[in-house]
């Protein structure tokens, strides 16, 4: 008898061995139907899974977070088997689920392209309707090797004989196609409905530049044609609020070959970055941090120390000067310790807060370079708490409130928190981790919120809380972080005197809210399309005359709100004034104020708003009143 217990707390017994798809079918037709996998005492299984012990089963639908996993693994089989039935003597290598989808590295004789995407997929669907069963079996890695030899599957080959030799290796077939997955699969081609081929693109073998270039093919698959739709719309969103593209429009920045992974930042986008470093550097000061500034670049034993070395080192600059390695900064950590071993702390005076819009560099590879959001060159509005063991919750539960303030008026609404806990690669003891990762939890109870935890994906020195917004299109960006570091003041000899006169070292805590500014910066210009609220536009307001009899009182307009701190220039050039104001709204910016002969006799302006609205005759102070108000943040 074997007894199988359901996530209700229930119970079925059955007199024989049973698979997934047995026990749905057992509980009704419509469960059945719409079972994908399983989940046999916590391991997700596929559907035809034989289960011959007691054991807890959860039935895998499209409704469990695990079903967009597996049918999008699903789909880069499906995607593979396509590419084999049209272009034999195509080889297949990996195939990995990716972030909103897929995609398959492959070996032919040409370069896939754009057009062989429509055929690929037409193919995928005509698989889908034969609604072929998928099927796991499994060989030794030998018998492997021989398998994929056989089918001229020499990559494949290659992957299996890295692989211990005592190891069972499941094989998933549907139809004539197989491959070597470790699963699960959805039951059959049938489930896969949703998706779309997006793009070619090379890939060397193993990512070695030595190797043969291949030819890597995206996907994108969802639950439902409903979701795809949702998803293709938003990526046709996000190529309109592109930030490059906006960015050049609006002359903010460039970038160039000769500073691979750095920023031009122009006027206009300068006048941006201040306005965000300037709010950042008040809520520095509200918050107790002091404003420091470390050196750039530091001797290499610093960062052997702190153990960027051992652990860091593939991403950082060095340079040499009299017989010394030095290293360009890479994070600003290690400097802020150096100021606070400069002198002799007590426990009275903890804790201690440093803020610096510390400038760092990291060698991040050239293909991963995007814009401003992935640079070489990049600030962080960085900061660190040196603190008592006691003080860590009542810190990081007063950095969550403060960073969700400033995600609110920066105009982000939906923030999902998650706990990255401790990775293989990193230092410091069990129990130290294990303290770490109970005081973010702690203070994130405190502050009444709910998180996800992320095994492995801390950094090495310590566990971190990380804050990701959601902007304005539905996309998901991790910005701030909060992290506990028990190591590195340990590491770097920072000390502060107990209530005992004994000499112990300090917790620190690493916070950042925005992150890397120019990051920061990138999703703001995609968030609002470029449309940035009037307290952060680069220029808040222009001022254009209809004539020239106007422009002496235009300029002395701008100039009074100039003079009031505002950002306002004035366009006084010979054109129609419907040409100016088109060519403004085009730039985006907040305010038109226009001056003819009467709003110059009557001493005020005429207001539209960059949607199109009249707001009438103002005053300057009256206006200037307006703009302040946006401004108090």
């Amino acid at each position: 008898m074997i007894e199988i217990t359901l996530p209700d707390g229930s119970k079925k017994p059955f007199d024989h061995p049973v698979t997934v798809q047995d026990v749905a079918a057992s509980i009704g037709a419509g469960l059945a139907k719409a079972t994908l996998a399983g989940k046999v005492d916590g391991k997700l299984v596929d559907a035809d899974h034989s289960i011959e012990h007691d054991a807890s089963l959860e039935i895998v639908t499209e409704k469990s977070p695990e079903a967009l996993e597996i049918l999008r693994h699903s789909t880069a089989h499906l995607l593979a088997q396509a590419v084999q039935r049209l272009f034999p003597g195509a080889q297949v290598t990996i195939g990995p689920v990716i972030d909103n989808g897929f995609y398959y590295d492959f070996a032919y004789e040409r370069p896939f392209t754009p057009d062989d995407l429509e055929k690929i997929e037409a193919e995928m669907k005509k698989i889908v309707e034969e609604n072929l069963p998928v099927r796991r079996t499994v060989k030794s890695r030998d018998d492997a090797v021989s398998f994929f030899r056989g089918m001229g599957e020499a990559y494949k080959a290659e992957i299996i004989e890295s692989i211990p030799a005592n190891e069972e290796l499941s094989l998933y077939s549907q139809g004539e196609f197989t491959d070597l997955c470790r699963g699960p699969h959805v039951p059959s081609t049938g489930k896969l409905r949703a998706f779309k081929l997006m793009k070619v693109a090379g890939a060397y073998w193993r990512g070695d530049s030595n190797n043969q270039m291949l030819t890597r093919i995206y996907g994108t698959a969802w639950l439902n044609d409903k979701q795809l739709k949702a998803y293709l719309t938003q990526l046709e969103e996000a190529e309109k609020r592109d930030h490059r593209k906006i960015g050049k429009a609006l002359d903010l920045f460039h970038q160039q070959e000769e500073g691979p992974g750095m920023v031009f930042w122009h006027p206009k986008g300068w006048a941006l970055w201040q306005q965000v470093e300037q709010y950042m550097r008040r809520v520095y000061r509200q918050s107790g941090y002091q404003e420091v500034r470390c050196p750039q670049v530091l001797d290499v034993s610093l960062w052997k120390k702190s153990g960027h070395w051992d652990n860091y080192q593939e991403n950082m600059f060095f340079t040499e000067s009299e017989k010394h390695t030095y290293a360009l900064k890479p994070m600003n950590c290690p400097g802020h310790v150096q100021i606070f071993k400069s002198g002799l702390h007590s426990y009275r005076d903890l804790p201690i807060r440093y803020g610096e819009f510390g400038g760092c560099h990291r060698n991040e590879p050239s293909g991963a370079l995007h814009g401003l959001m992935r640079v070489r060159a990049f600030t962080q509005d960085d900061g660190h708490v040196f603190c008592t063991p006691a003080q860590i919750e009542s810190e990081v539960t007063a950095f969550h409130t403060q960073a969700m303030k400033v995600y609110s008026d920066f105009g982000f609404e939906h923030i999902e928190m998650k706990i990255a806990l401790r990775p293989e690669k990193r230092i410091g003891s069990d129990d130290v981790w294990d303290k770490a990762e109970a005081a973010l939890r702690g203070a994130l109870s405190a502050a009444g919120v709910q998180w996800q935890e992320l095994p492995g994906e801390g950094a090495f020195y310590g566990p971190k809380i990380e804050y990701h917004m959601r902007d304005s299109i539905g996309r998901g960006w991790q910005v701030g972080t909060m992290q506990v570091d028990f190591m590195m003041p340990e590491r770097l000899g920072a000390e502060y005197v107990d209530e005992h006169s004994a000499r112990q070292h300090p917790v620190m805590l690493h916070r950042a809210i925005v992150g890397s500014m120019e990051r920061f910066i990138g999703i703001l210009i995609e968030h609002h399309a470029g449309h940035f609220p009037a307290w952060l536009a680069p220029v808040q307001a222009v001022v254009l005359n209809i004539t020239d009899a106007q422009s002496d009182y235009a300029a002395d307009v701008a100039q009074a709100l100039v003079g009031k701190g505002f950002r306002v220039e004035a366009d006084l050039r010979n054109e129609k004034v419907g040409y100016k104001i088109r060519e403004h709204t085009m730039n985006r910016v907040p305010y038109l104020l226009v001056v003819g002969d009467r709003e110059k006799e009557s001493g005020v302006v005429s207001v539209r708003a960059r949607s199109g609205e009249d707001l009438g005759s103002l005053s300057l102070s009256d206006f200037a009143a307006r703009l302040e108000t946006e401004a108090r943040h």
